[in-house]
């Protein structure tokens, strides 16, 4: 019998293979495992244009019409996560390609929000890197939360946790999207606000929606402007959410305090992103998801995935 060939995507840290047992499929699939992000999309469609199965990691590689165009032998598309924007869900359904998901235990994304804000208030990457480079006192200062105000923009399952998360240190809670309601805020145990009313109040937002094409570019100019100058910005969500080139001029300003992002509009970050060269933002590539407990299931379901898809049976199916 010849076996298809099984592309495993964007597998930085050479673990894909030892977090799920593929021994269960090997006699059916050749397994291969990408360490590194493509060059550019045309080096994607070189690389994969031999494969039948295909299984991504979040969002890390765009599937977009112009590259299923290119991939002639794609049978199965598996992604983590029940949703990828960077997938054209409807090219795939023309080119008659399965494409189905992985479903989530918890999600870690919720810890590092408040991680991230730790380490905006408290500086503790910045002082852990100077004492081992030999300083022998503090340099920076920290600020309590608690009793500050967090505005969450977005008031879904991953706003809701760290709305949680944040009231339990301390923190005051406040919410606001397009479409959130006062009763939903009540559901929560959280304040409700205008997006005037957030941005102005808040000691330090953080952001929750999914990205779509009406949150894309939700938050720009006009609501960095707003924030108090003492303030900061957390976005473990989408990078498109907020306009870069807003945030990047608000930060060279000096108009808000500081920023942690995880999360960008070109990832990985280029080497010569202007964000890079700032000392009022703290950047982590794309840490929300990333845990060994995360990807033991992500994995696990995907060999689940093909072997459904074999008995005609595709698991979690969005396409």
């Amino acid at each position: 019998m010849t076996r298809l060939r099984c592309a495993l995507l964007d597998d930085y840290f050479n673990l894909t293979l030892q977090l799920a047992d593929w021994s269960r499929i090997e006699d059916r699939v050749e397994v291969t495992a990408f360490n590194e992000p493509f060059a550019s999309p045309e080096a994607a469609a070189d690389a994969l244009k031999d494969f039948e199965i295909i299984c991504a990691m979040r969002e890390r590689t765009p599937f977009p019409r112009t590259l299923f165009a290119v991939l002639p032998r794609l049978k199965l598309l598996i992604t983590s996560g029940m949703r990828n924007a960077a997938i054209d869900l409807e090219a795939a359904k023309e080119r008659q390609v399965v494409v189905c998901g992985t479903q989530w235990g918890r999600d870690p994304t919720a810890a590092l929000t408040m991680g991230l804000i730790l380490e905006l208030t408290r500086h503790i990457g910045r002082e852990n890197a100077r004492m081992h480079a030999g300083d022998p006192l503090q340099k920076f200062i920290g600020l309590e939360i608690e009793g500050r105000t967090l505005g969450v923009v977005g008031l879904g399952k991953l706003g809701a946790k760290v709305s949680g998360l944040a009231k339990a240190f301390g923190m005051n809670v406040i919410a606001w999207s397009p479409n959130l309601t006062p009763e939903r805020c009540k559901e929560v145990g959280v304040g409700y606000a205008t997006r005037e009313e957030l941005f102005a109040a808040a000691d330090i937002i953080s952001v929750h929606m999914v990205l779509s094409e009406r949150s894309r570019g939700l938050i720009g100019q006009a609501d960095l402007a707003r924030m108090k100058p003492t303030g900061y910005l957390v976005n473990t969500a989408r990078g498109p959410i907020v306009d870069e080139a807003a945030l990047l001029e608000a930060l060279q300003q000096r108009q808000m305090a500081g920023a942690a992002i995880d999360v960008f509009s070109v990832e990985p970050l280029p080497v010569d992103h202007p964000f890079r060269k700032l000392d009022n933002i703290v950047l982590t590539p794309h840490l929300g998801y990333v845990t060994e407990e995360g990807f033991r299931a992500h994995y696990g379901q995907m060999v689940e995935g093909i072997e459904a898809w074999f008995k005609g049976e595709p698991l979690r199916r969005l396409a």
